[in-house]
């Protein structure tokens, strides 16, 4: 696999590595970045790395709950600059994609494009998108949006003005405050699931991979490193899972004992952050590459 400027950025963004380090890392991996991030990591060259790489696109998040019916949806809607974001003209377009996407029964942003548009039934949504992007004057588009249903109830966060949006579903008795403070938490600290059940097997396989590898490449013991790499796997879990984490509000508490004090349980969870794993090409960092490897 070849690689070029473009993923050691990516590599060194996920990993706060150096250009040189990336670019080894890379060759060592046949330009795979995932396998190249395991890589920095069993030399300890690189703290955890985020799956995701560094935000780079702009837009706005929303949700919408309807009670009578206990429905919820987030979505997303990107543009290119900050400055549309705030545009009263693109937030009239998100908020008409966001009743557009009520109404709609479609499962893939694929489904809802090809929706006739609710406005105008001579469109359909895809088609009122690209007339927004002629008269704004920037790529505009529906990234992705999810759908909620549930028997208990449902509680949403904006944060930022639409970059970060949450949507959580509760079990109990309907508890406003603790709702929020549960969301505002799953903002604040992006876990990835509700509980290590439900982290996937091919996860747990690659951390215990890494931290073997770490363990041996310090000279640990054979006897003593699947201890060490359980008792690692333990904290990866309270990095990740909703439920292992500690609150933010009161740190001698996990969000699970927080939850069990208000009686609530948390369902299921959608967080999404504008422009979370998109990424851009940056001239200034291909000078910089290009710059060091002529150095070395």
């Amino acid at each position: 696999m070849s690689f070029g400027m473009k993923e050691i950025k990516k590599l060194r963004e996920r990993t706060g590595a150096g250009v040189l380090d990336c670019k080894k890392a890379l060759q060592e991996n046949d330009g795979d970045v995932d396998a190249a991030i395991d890589y920095l990591r069993e030399k300890g060259m690189a703290a955890a790395a985020k799956r995701a790489g560094k935000v780079a696109a702009e837009g706005l998040v929303q949700t919408d709950i309807n009670e009578e019916k206990n429905e919820g949806l987030i979505l997303e809607v990107n543009c290119e600059t900050d400055f549309v974001a705030k545009n009263d003209n693109f937030i009239e377009l998100v908020d008409d994609i966001n009743q557009q996407l009520k109404e709609s029964e479609a499962d893939t942003v694929e489904e809802a494009l090809a929706e006739t548009y609710y406005k105008n039934e001579d469109k359909t949504l895809e088609t009122v998108i690209k007339e927004a992007v002629a008269s704004i004057g920037e790529n505009i588009r529906l990234r992705r949006f999810a759908r909620c249903q549930t028997d208990g109830f449902l509680h949403s966060y904006i944060h930022m003005g639409g970059k970060i949006g949450v949507l959580v579903e509760f079990s109990g008795e309907e508890n406003l405050t603790a709702a929020n403070n549960i969301a505002m938490h799953i903002a604040a600290s992006s876990p990835e699931y509700l509980s290590r059940e439900d982290v996937s097997e091919e996860d747990i396989a690659r951390e215990k991979k890494v931290y073997r590898e770490q363990m041996l490449n310090e000279g640990k013991p054979e006897h003593i490193i699947d201890d060490i790499v359980e008792g690692k796997l333990g904290k990866f879990y309270t990095q990740i899972c909703l439920l292992e984490q500690e609150y933010v509000r009161d740190t001698d508490l996990t969000v699970g004992e927080y939850l069990e004090e208000v009686e609530l349980e948390v369902e299921s969870f959608v967080r999404y952050e504008v422009g979370e794993g998109i990424e851009t090409e940056e001239e200034d960092f291909a000078e910089e590459v290009k710059a060091q490897m002529e150095n070395n």
